[in-house]
């Protein structure tokens, strides 16, 4: 899938609300996710949707800023959505608000150009986070969802290791060097999202917990050229 995203996008602004469109087939969670929203004066909710297709035409028409988008829905889902709404050149940001912790739509739907991805049992503080996170353009991924996606990436059968690809490594080259993933993300043109996803894969194939375990393995492992003394 493509790692590109738009060179700008929707960023809050001073004295703006960000704009929220809400995106889920069950009326209660709009309802729910509305309400929640109502008592925030820095966040606006400018449109309701219960599906892909409705999702894609109010953003074009709305231009909302971020996009709260469902996974699993009618007529068109949460991943064939956001792709539209890449292809159509929409510069809302979306985050992905699903009760599916273990799906391999996480994966597809950041790849596919999701800012992040939340569980819809997070805390409203934390939501509210990271709606205003998703407006300037950063990555929300949480901690939790971040470990179970983890854990699936392990849980298929590997009787050996998976070659990395070619991203892979070249990530992997400029995080040895000590670059963050907003420094990755710049140098390679991608977004911070996509970065997390590369590690998470790259964390699974090399079976390690973190950037620094994943470096001194690939070492280990000859897969990055031996340091200089």
């Amino acid at each position: 899938m493509p790692d590109r995203e738009p060179a700008s996008g929707p960023r809050e602004e001073a004295g703006r609300p960000v704009r929220v469109l809400l995106v889920d087939d069950h009326p209660v969670v709009r309802d729910g996710l509305r309400g929640m929203f109502a008592g925030t004066p820095s966040i606006e909710v400018v449109g309701e949707a219960g599906d892909g297709d409705a999702a894609v035409r109010l953003a074009g028409a709305l231009r909302p800023d971020v996009v709260l988008m469902d996974l699993r829905m009618p007529r068109l889902d949460g991943v064939g959505a956001i792709t539209a709404l890449r292809d159509a050149g929409s510069q809302a940001r979306v985050l992905v608000l699903t009760t599916y912790d273990t799906d391999n739509d996480v994966v597809r739907a950041i790849e596919a150009g999701a800012t992040g991805y939340l569980l819809k049992d997070a805390p409203r503080d934390d939501l509210i986070r990271a709606v205003r996170a998703a407006a300037r353009g950063e990555a929300v991924l949480s901690p939790s969802v971040a470990t179970r996606l983890l854990g699936q990436l392990r849980a298929g059968p590997a009787p050996a290791m998976d070659p990395l690809s070619a991203r892979e490594l070249e990530i992997l080259r400029i995080v040895a060097r000590g670059a963050t993933n907003r420094e990755i993300a710049r140098q390679l043109f991608i977004s911070e999202a996509t970065v997390k996803t590369h590690l998470l894969h790259i964390y699974a194939k090399l079976e390690v917990n973190d950037r620094a375990s994943a470096v001194a393995e690939a070492f280990g492992r000859g897969l990055l050229p031996t340091r200089r003394p």
